[in-house]
């Protein structure tokens, strides 16, 4: 595979299936054709057909998938995409800890790492653990250094991804303007594709459990608040990446709550772990982040249990604008305190059922996430893939081989 500095490809000019990069589109649904079934669809040739399936099966991508029923002489052969021809190294970097893991290019895990890790501690540190482990789970997943087709890094911050560098990032001291891709592909020389977690996750919660919602919103509420929007099929992230940072709306009964960014009354300085907690301590209950305010509703405790749904609503109110100005099909929260399960989300419904346009809440749904904290390395495996299966870097890949 040839390197990339973190664009994905345009696609192709003409929706010609001449090139075996396009014909190679039609066998991603996994779907065992034969020879004579591809001319059918595509109208080529069927020498043209043969020529394209041999250089894909060279590859490894295509394989032999039985034999279709005979109707009289020898079986025809049947082939289909083979995700397991490589592998792709999947990355969740947050604020103070890692997940890596392996899949295969269909996004099945095939060995995970979960380690503590500071993002504070600055990109050299974070990204040298990241290739050393790496390192160690091909390994673990019986897989070498040629059967990486790329990787993808989620940061927990902003991340203008056509070059895969952070911006700006509050919580990431010495990481803006670094360059993520090139530093990986020092020792790992392989597409590197990087973006925020929540655009990630969004990503990854929609490909695996709402694949047929265009239009699709991932909130992620933990030590940040921020959106993954998806619109008509395609992420959204903004001329500069920042698309989504609800963390920063304003939400009207903050107007004296001071946020780490400089003003007053952002929903992160009210609805973030961090502040559920503060408000929580100036109770008197003991907690310091939103990891105790889930034990404390965990235990019951009706101060813990009121602030997450106060939480929900202030969530909400921002929501209700975003409904009524993006009019998605589907919401849904995750992050840690989407563990926290119905009582956030009851403040979340309460109030934009209540503020939103009946048109645009007519089949809205609001769920919580089914990925859990599976959804960044979904996405990162998906973010891959979308690039290094897409049909100009597949013919690229078959030229170079060839």
């Amino acid at each position: 595979m040839n390197t990339t500095t973190g664009t994905e490809p345009a696609a192709p000019a003409a929706a010609s299936l001449s090139r075996a990069g396009d014909l190679f589109q039609l066998l991603r649904d996994g779907k065992a054709r034969t020879r004579a079934e591809l001319a059918l669809t595509t109208g080529l040739a069927r020498s043209t057909v043969a020529s394209r399936i041999d250089a894909l099966m060279h590859s490894g991508l295509v394989g032999p998938a039985g034999e279709a029923s005979s109707t009289g002489g020898r079986p025809p052969s049947r082939f289909a995409f083979n995700p397991a021809a490589r592998v792709v190294l999947a990355v969740d970097v947050g604020a103070t800890h890692m997940i890596i893991a392996v899949t295969d290019l269909s996004g099945a895990v095939l060995a995970e790492q979960r380690l503590t890790q500071d993002v504070a501690d600055g990109p050299e540190a974070v990204l040298d653990r990241l290739v050393a482990e790496g390192a160690k789970l091909l390994g673990q997943a019986s897989r070498g250094r040629n059967d990486l087709a790329g990787i993808g890094i989620g940061l927990p911050g902003p991340v203008e991804h056509a070059t895969g560098m952070p911006v700006k990032p509050p919580i990431m001291p010495g990481w803006d303007g670094f360059d993520v891709v090139r530093h990986v592909q020092r020792s790992l020389p392989v597409p590197v594709l990087v973006d925020n977690d929540v655009n990630i996750m969004s990503l990854g919660e929609r490909t695996a459990y709402w694949p047929e919602h265009e239009d699709f919103l991932f909130i992620k509420v933990a030590t940040g608040i921020g959106a993954g929007i998806i619109s008509s099929g395609q992420l959204q992230r903004g001329a500069n990446g920042t698309a989504g940072d609800l963390g920063h709306v304003r939400v009207p009964r903050g107007d004296e709550v001071l946020c780490r960014c400089g003003n007053y009354g952002c929903l992160e300085a009210l609805a973030s772990g961090p502040a559920v907690a503060h408000g929580l301590t100036l109770q008197g209950l003991q907690a310091e982040n939103g990891g105790d305010v889930l034990r404390l509703v965990a235990e019951g405790n009706r101060q813990a249990i009121q602030a997450l749904r106060q939480a929900g609503r202030d969530l909400g109110d921002v929501l209700a604008t975003v409904v009524n100005l993006l009019n998605p099909s589907v919401i849904v929260i995750g992050g840690s305190l989407g563990q926290a399960g119905e009582h956030l989300m009851a403040g979340v419904r309460e109030v934009v059922y209540r503020r939103s346009l009946p048109l645009a809440t007519t089949h809205l749904r609001i769920g919580l996430s089914m990925a859990g904290d599976q959804a960044a390395i979904l996405g990162a495996s998906q973010m891959v893939t979308q690039y290094v299966l897409s049909p100009a870097v597949i013919e690229a890949t078959l030229q170079a081989a060839g």
